[in-house]
C-alpha cells in the first residue's frame, strides 16, 4: 500500500515537472523591443531627412527643374513610401510610450505623418490627440499636425508652423494665421518659441513681420468669403 502511494506521488511530481518544462519550451509572443524600435526610427529619420536636406539645397542652388533636385526628390519619395509602412507597423497597436521611443522618436513619427497624404494625417489625428492626453506625445507635435490639416483644408492655421512656397513670388512664407496678434501667446501655451525666433532658426530663415501677416490674414479671409 505504501509503495502504491509513493508511486502515485512520484507520478504527480513527474507530471508537474513535465508540464513546467513544456511551458518553458513554448514560444512566447514576442514583445516589442525598445532598442529595435529606436533603431528602426533612427533609420527612418536618416532616410527621410537626408534626401530632403539635399533636395532643398539643390532647390535653393539650381531650382526645382534641375537634375540634382529631381534626383533627391526621387530618392526621398522612394524612402518615404517604405517609412510610411514602418510607422504604420509601429502605430498599429497604439502610440508608443515616451519611455520606449523618447522625444526624438515622436518627432520622427510625426515628421513621416506630416509628409504623408492628407488622408493619412486625418487617419492618425485621433490617435495623436489621445497620445497627447496620455502624455505620450508633446502638445507642439499635435499642434503642428493640426496646422498642417488646416492648410490641407484651405483654412487659417493656429500656431504658424506651416511654411508654404508661393510660385507667383518665388518665395516661402508663413501660411496665413488666425488672429496673428496673439499667435505667440498660443505658441507659448504649448511650449513653442515666438514666431520671430522660430522663423530665424529654420534651415532657410525668414523674417517675422506681424503687420504684414495681419494684412495677409485679412486678404486670405476676404478671398475665402468671396469664393463661398
Amino acid at each position: 500500500m505504501r509503495f502504491k502511494i509513493a508511486v502515485f506521488f512520484c507520478s504527480i511530481i513527474v507530471t508537474a515537472c513535465a508540464r513546467k518544462n513544456e511551458q518553458k519550451n513554448q514560444v512566447q509572443p514576442a514583445k516589442p523591443n525598445t532598442i529595435d524600435i529606436v533603431a528602426m526610427l533612427d533609420t527612418v529619420w536618416q532616410t527621410e531627412q537626408v534626401p530632403i536636406r539635399k533636395r532643398d539645397s539643390a532647390f535653393q542652388e539650381y531650382g526645382d527643374e534641375s537634375d540634382e533636385y529631381k534626383k533627391y526628390q526621387a530618392i526621398y519619395k522612394k524612402n518615404h513610401s517604405v517609412n510610411e509602412q514602418k510607422i504604420a507597423e509601429i502605430l498599429k497597436d497604439g502610440w508608443p510610450s515616451m519611455e520606449e521611443i523618447g522625444e526624438q522618436g515622436n518627432i520622427t513619427i510625426c515628421n513621416v505623418l506630416q509628409h504623408s497624404s492628407p488622408e493619412t494625417r486625418l487617419k492618425y489625428l485621433p490617435l495623436m490627440r489621445q497620445a497627447t492626453k496620455n502624455k505620450r506625445l508633446s502638445p507642439w507635435l499635435l499642434a503642428r499636425t493640426e496646422d498642417r490639416i488646416a492648410t490641407d483644408r484651405g483654412e487659417l492655421q493656429i500656431y504658424g508652423g506651416q511654411i508654404k512656397y508661393y510660385p507667383e513670388t518665388n518665395t516661402f512664407d508663413v501660411w496665413p494665421i488666425v488672429d496673428p496678434e496673439n499667435v505667440d501667446k498660443r505658441r507659448a501655451e504649448i511650449g513653442l518659441e515666438p514666431m520671430a525666433q522660430y522663423l530665424k532658426n529654420r534651415r532657410f530663415p525668414l523674417e517675422w513681420n506681424l503687420e504684414n501677416q495681419i494684412k495677409r490674414t485679412v486678404a486670405f479671409e476676404s478671398e475665402n468669403t468671396k469664393n463661398q
